[in-house]
């Protein structure tokens, strides 16, 4: 069972999700919290599974309260769920800590999705955010980023992988084998000069790179 702890500053909002999350069966909400005094009280007193975060509530709020939450528990995956879709803030709150960002238009099922995987000590960033991320990149001229030498196939295994996916998923979800996922692994890893998986999904998420493109 993944126990959330929702932090947003809109009753309603809350509600809303209580309500989504009372027919899935292996996520409950355990506590909430309406600013961020109330946040850091609730992890001072019990441990949960992902906070599902707001960027803006009243006080300490942003990137900030991430940092502050971050420096009292290293380990609680936090997913972003925000009316804010610009990169800047984005880029910003995957940096501070965040393992997941979602805009609030997103659907029940994207956010489920999203829960589960980041829970799991996954990545996950809504697609059109990710895609706009990428594509930035090459508009704005930084022709020096590491993926930009990739094949289209190992960008698509690179977004993947920095999911948190395997590379027995990665296969499925591309529809070839797990040993030609794997090979494209190994191929992107020596173009990129990785030696390890921590630093290919770190590059993933710092570069917006944790979806299908």
């Amino acid at each position: 069972m993944i126990r959330l702890l929702i932090a947003d500053d809109h009753a309603i909002l809350r509600d809303g999700l209580k309500n989504l999350f009372a027919f899935v069966d292996d996520i409950t909400v355990a506590a909430e919290a309406a600013d961020h005094e109330q946040l850091l009280d609730k992890l001072k007193q019990e441990r949960f599974d992902l906070i599902l975060l707001d960027m803006n509530m009243p006080g300490l709020h942003g990137v900030d309260l991430i940092a502050r939450i971050r420096a009292d528990d290293k380990q609680v995956p936090i997913l972003i769920l925000s009316m804010y879709s610009e990169l800047p803030i984005v880029q910003r709150a995957l940096k501070a800590g965040a393992s997941g960002y979602l805009t609030k238009g997103s659907g029940g099922a994207i956010l489920i999705e999203a829960i589960r995987k980041v829970a799991n000590g996954g990545h996950f960033i809504e697609h059109a955010l990710a895609e706009q991320i990428f594509f930035a990149a090459g508009v704005t001229g930084k022709t020096s980023l590491r993926h930009e030498k990739l094949s289209k196939r190992e960008i698509q295994t690179l977004c993947l992988l920095g999911r948190g996916d395997s590379v027995s998923e990665i296969g499925a979800k591309l529809n070839i084998s797990s040993k030609t996922a794997s090979s494209h692994k190994c191929a992107l890893m020596q173009k990129m000069g990785f030696t390890n998986n921590a630093d290919l999904v770190r590059y993933a998420m710092e570069n917006g790179l944790t979806d299908e493109n």
